[in-house]
């Protein structure tokens, strides 16, 4: 383990959070991969545990611990043969609770942010739409004032936890005349009538709720508006930094435990009186792909420690989801090859990251939206702000 960012305290906890996985969640993972749920208990021992409240206040009964500590939370979860049950955890504790936490009022935080770091509240943040995609300005949800409420009409879409969840943190237009100046950011709960959610049947991520919500009229209090009106693009761009490395550290994680399974399988595999470790074409490839995920990890962790000192990384952010994510799909890909025959089967875990991790370019926006973000930041000089408290 890197010393220069991780602390005695933080291997205690890998080890604390490693053993509580293989434990409590392993034995669970091929029937949540089966059936597409994951059982409601989990949440409660993860809550019981901490492991959602890393980085919180500890006035909601958070930890109030550094980013490292996360990163740890993300590695080991994709070394469990499911990045469906990886994503439904840090889905809620990173992207619905970062904006209860940076944009909830206090009753918002009590009501909701206390008890989703206990487990007892489950969320899922909703801002891709069916016709919009990667493209936030263009959302077409819209949230009218109507005296001390508003009425939320729209649809969203690839929404993890969206079955599950207990409340929404949601996007819509406010001033849809103002385009990505008109959006505000709203929490709404699950039991409000006029939602409608529905499961969607995805490649992998198979042990992961993942829907597409339909919103009729909802009436929420004025008082579920999170932050400021209209300044909702600004908050959604600012938390954009934290999801992107999420993938970014996601998709090292798992690549690195691909290489190491494949290492372990090849030195026992044995073709024509040796084992194909021994093999220079394998050898040499399955090097270069360690050498490219070593490169991302360390540029992923300087990144979190930049973050983690309050620098505003969106550039950074960026690169490591489209760099991070595309190593993760090649490197796999080959592990898989590796395997020969056994890497197609379903009892070795190849199969399932193959599918899993094919998701890495396209969630959290598109390797295509990244490529032109940068392209606007390097090429053309722009500038991303953070939202101004």
């Amino acid at each position: 383990m890197n010393s220069t960012y991780f602390t005695e305290e933080h291997q205690l906890f890998r080890a604390t959070f490693r053993d509580f996985l293989h434990k409590e969640v392993v034995p669970h993972i091929e029937k949540w991969e089966k059936s597409g749920t994951i059982d409601r208990f989990i949440w409660k021992k993860f809550g019981e545990m901490g492991f959602f409240g890393l980085t919180y206040p500890e006035k909601y009964g958070g930890l109030n611990l550094d980013l490292f500590y996360t990163v740890v939370f993300l590695e080991e979860l994709q070394k469990i043969k499911s990045s469906g049950f990886a994503a439904a955890m840090w889905a809620h504790a990173y992207l619905a609770m970062t904006h209860l936490n940076a944009e909830g009022d206090e009753k918002i935080k009590q009501e909701y942010l206390a008890p989703s770091i206990t487990g007892d509240k489950i969320g899922a943040l909703c801002i891709t739409e069916p016709f919009g995609g990667s493209d936030v300005a263009g959302m077409r949800t819209t949230a009218e004032k109507k005296g001390e409420n508003y009425v939320l009409n729209g649809s969203k879409t690839f929404i993890t936890n969206g079955v599950y969840a207990d409340y929404y943190v949601v996007a819509a237009k406010t001033s849809p005349e103002k385009g990505n100046k008109g959006i505000s950011i709203f929490l709404v709960d699950t039991s409000t009538p006029g939602i409608q959610a529905t499961k969607l049947d995805k490649l992998g991520w198979r042990a992961s709720d993942t829907a597409e919500i339909a919103f009729d009229n909802v009436v929420i209090p004025a008082q579920n508006l999170m932050g400021e009106e209209n300044k909702g693009f600004p908050y959604i761009m600012q938390h954009f930094a934290l999801e992107r490395l999420i993938m970014g550290i996601n998709a090292h994680a798992r690549a690195e435990y691909a290489i190491d399974y494949t290492i372990e399988y090849m030195s026992q595999r044995e073709a024509f009186g040796k084992t194909i470790d021994k093999f220079q074409a394998l050898r040499h490839k399955l090097v270069e792909h360690a050498t490219d995920v070593e490169h991302c990890k360390v540029f992923n962790y300087v990144t979190i420690d930049r973050l983690n000192k309050g620098e505003y990384v969106v550039k950074e952010a960026t690169m490591s989801k489209l760099k991070s994510t595309k190593v993760a799909d090649e490197t796999i890909y080959s592990c898989l090859q590796m395997l020969g025959g056994y890497g197609y089967m379903e009892e070795y875990p190849l199969a399932r990251m193959f599918r899993d991790s094919r998701l890495g370019p396209i969630g959290g926006g598109t390797s295509e939206i990244l490529k032109e973000i940068l392209s606007k930041m390097i090429i053309d000089k722009q500038s991303y702000k953070p939202a101004v408290e």
